[in-house]
């Protein structure tokens, strides 16, 4: 990503023992939801720290005319995302027995009033049926470079129909225990061991949102 400090999230893979953040996001997330009530994708919007802001937008102001227009980001929007593709766009899905694998995002673009807004759409490639199983979304850097944090107020909305007797539920931040039991755990496996369902180790770290059907 061009002028982008997200490049260093895609460049190395620091340990966990000494990763930390150098961007931080603040996100809106909004499940989309099918006609016939099956999770199509995740709507959502990504607004990041100032200092990120500053050194993203540098150059972008075309006409100088001290604002930025969402034409003058399209360029900065496309890099973004290329660079994402490789990273899952830092956006999971799972069941209980698999990954789910996504598509290419759609309605995408960036918007900049005093911070700088990133939202796009990213669509799976099979919509789920939640009433067959709890689907579970997940939304962060394996690597830690980058913390995204849910916004305290509204953080995950719906779009589309919503079956009878489905619940989104927003599991709570990690606590300062649960995550030093985590670490304790890890320094207890070997180098082959690996999270279940496909999942890294970063995933176990991140706050999560389901999607429940009462059966």
């Amino acid at each position: 990503m061009r002028k982008l400090i997200l490049t260093a999230a895609l460049i190395a893979c620091p340990s966990l023992a000494i990763a930390h953040p150098h961007v931080w996001v603040s996100m809106h997330s909004d499940l989309v939801f099918t006609a016939d009530g099956k999770v199509e994708g995740v709507d959502v919007e990504w607004t990041f720290d100032d200092a990120y802001a500053k050194e993203a937008l540098d150059g972008m102001d075309a006409n100088g005319d001290g604002e930025y227009s969402q034409e003058e980001l399209v360029a900065l929007t496309n890099e973004n995302l290329g660079a994402l593709k490789d990273y899952n766009y830092f956006t999971y899905f799972h069941t209980a027995n698999k990954k789910l694998e996504i598509g290419a995002p759609i309605r995408a673009g960036q918007t900049y009033n005093g911070k700088l807004h990133l939202h796009f759409e990213v669509p799976l490639k099979e919509p789920y049926d939640p009433r067959q199983g709890e689907l579970t979304l997940k939304i962060y850097d394996p690597e830690f470079f980058i913390a995204f944090d849910y916004l305290k107020t509204d953080p995950v909305g719906t779009e589309g129909d919503v079956t009878q007797g489905c619940k989104m539920i927003v599991k709570p931040v990690p606590t300062d225990a649960e995550l030093t039991a985590t670490q304790t755990m890890l320094a207890t496996k070997g180098t082959d061991w690996k999270p279940e369902n496909g999942e890294d180790y970063g995933s176990m770290f991140a706050q999560a949102v389901l999607v429940s059907c009462q059966k």
